[in-house]
Parts: structure tokens; sequence; C-alpha cells
């Protein structure tokens, strides 16, 4: 494997070379999770655009979380990006408990 920090670039020859990568980079502790963006939408009127957001998740390893307001500009246009495509995403947490449900520091749309 090479990681050259300098361009972010990563060669690997395994098919986990991004899993892998990031973990040396973030920490063992965090933990990838996968589920279903099955609702989006905004509410409150008075409110600033991200706390008037919200978003249903249907989590592969079981449960469902909504979240209404406190998503990023940034967040909210991945969560876009995955509804009106595959509709699937992927969090990487350190969060323990139910707490990783809610966590979109490390956010993806998955194809």
């Amino acid at each position: 494997m090479t990681n050259d920090k300098s361009t972010g670039r990563i060669n690997r020859a395994d098919s986990d070379a991004m899993k892998t990568a990031q973990a040396e980079r973030i920490g063992n502790d965090f933990r990838w999770h996968y589920g279903r963006v099955t609702r989006m939408g905004s509410y409150d009127l008075v409110s600033s655009a991200a706390d008037r957001r919200s978003v249903t998740v249907l989590w592969e390893s079981g449960g469902l979380s909504c979240q209404y307001g406190d998503i990023s500009d940034e967040q909210w246009e991945v969560l876009k990006m995955a509804f009106t495509s595959s509709g699937m995403i992927s969090v990487l947490s350190d969060h323990s408990g139910e707490d990783w449900m809610y966590d979109l520091r490390f956010l993806e749309a998955v194809r």
C-alpha cells in the first residue's frame, strides 16, 4: 500500500482500501454504518435553513433515526444526492450506543 498524505491519494490492492486508510487516519474507534434515506423535508419557516431540515434514515444494522435540525449545508447536499439516487448513505462514527445514528460528521452517499 502507498498512502501519499500530501495529495490524499491511496493505492492499495484490496477492496477495503478506503476503509483501511480512513481507519488508519482517524482511529480504530470509528465504525462504518449504512442506511437508506427514506424521507427528507423542511419545516418551520421562522428558523434558519439548517435548523429546519429533517431526514429519516432506515439503518441496515437495525433501527430508524429521525433528525430534525442541526444539519449543515454540506451534509444536506450529500443527503439530497443520496435521496435522489440510490438512497444509500454511510456514516463513519466513533459514538457508542445509538448516538452514531445522528453523527453526520463523516457522511457519504453510496451508489
